[in-house]
């Protein structure tokens, strides 16, 4: 408990203001073992300033407090050599780092494996279940902190410069958008998209923009006349949802944005229409699947 406590701090002292420690329930009822209450660790006068500066850090419990409104993720589940482990998986989808009392070996570890079960809907309304291997950032002690001391202090450090690493909510995207994504252009909808974006969909629509933003910049429409070279998977819709991608461009005209990406966790999506003779593209929609 000692060394778990010394790498936790070991964060918050590095990152204190992107820091909280969130369980599933409050950590004074914590059993470090079977018949060993939290208690009697912090009953030592030796682990009271450390057990003091814990219970300041921990703000929130259950795990799914933390999720954005309206973000359950009931269809996602995440194992651990078989077993259900909420709270890695938590760690996993708001890209945070897993702590873990190291009361068993496989605990002793800077990363760790999980499986990830996911119900997934096809472009035909149906649905199926995809499992996966997944590695999230875990901590169990002190040594553990000096593999993830560099990702904590370079998250800290871009938050106080204000790069595009520093974006942590959607507002960010659209309010420093000519800086960060000058070559895309929007319709004015979109920025109710972007700030209404949950916290679990800021990065990852924060890298689609900055993949579309590359592609564009390196697009040549004489030797690629259809689209550009994308860095990630981007397609047109399927005929029949087409009829969902209508939305009115900037000169007041409806017009089809039926090119899409996809964005974790699912059923993220962004709808856009390529502008050959400007050499960029159109963003009109950010936001749940269309018609999901």
């Amino acid at each position: 408990m000692t060394e778990f406590a010394r790498g936790v701090l070991a964060v918050v002292r590095a990152d204190r203001a992107g820091t909280v420690l969130v369980s599933r329930e409050p950590i004074t009822g914590l059993q470090i073992a079977a018949g060993h209450p939290i208690g009697k660790w912090h009953g030592d006068p030796r682990n009271r300033d450390a057990w003091r500066r814990l219970l300041q850090m921990q703000s929130k419990w259950p795990h799914r407090i933390v999720f954005p409104e309206g973000q359950d993720f009931y269809d996602v589940e995440y194992r651990h050599q078989g077993e259900p482990v909420e709270g890695l998986g938590a760690a996993h989808l708001m890209d945070g780092l897993g702590v873990s009392l190291p009361v068993e070996p496989c605990w002793d570890a800077d990363h760790v494996t999980l499986e990830r079960e996911q119900l997934l809907e096809g472009e035909d309304g149906t649905y199926r279940s995809d499992t996966s291997e997944v590695r999230v950032r875990h901590l169990s002690s002190s040594a553990h902190y000096e593999v993830h001391g560099p990702w904590v202090r370079d998250g800290a450090e871009a938050a106080r410069k204000g790069g595009l690493a520093a974006v942590r909510h959607g507002g960010h995207l659209w309010e420093r958008r000519a800086d960060l994504f000058p070559r895309l252009q929007f319709l004015p909808e979109v920025e109710a998209h972007l700030r209404q974006l949950p916290p679990v969909w800021v990065q990852p629509v924060r890298d689609r923009l900055a993949e579309l933003e590359e592609a564009v910049s390196a697009w040549d429409p004489d030797t690629r006349p259809i689209a550009p070279q994308w860095r990630s998977d981007v397609r047109t819709e399927f005929e029949s949802r087409r009829r969902l991608c209508w939305f009115t461009d900037l000169d007041g005209e409806q017009r089809l944005f039926d090119w899409h990406c996809d964005f974790l966790p699912s059923p993220g999506r962004m709808h856009f229409r390529l502008l050959h003779e400007q050499r960029t593209l159109r963003i009109a929609y950010v936001g749940r699947k269309l018609g999901v």
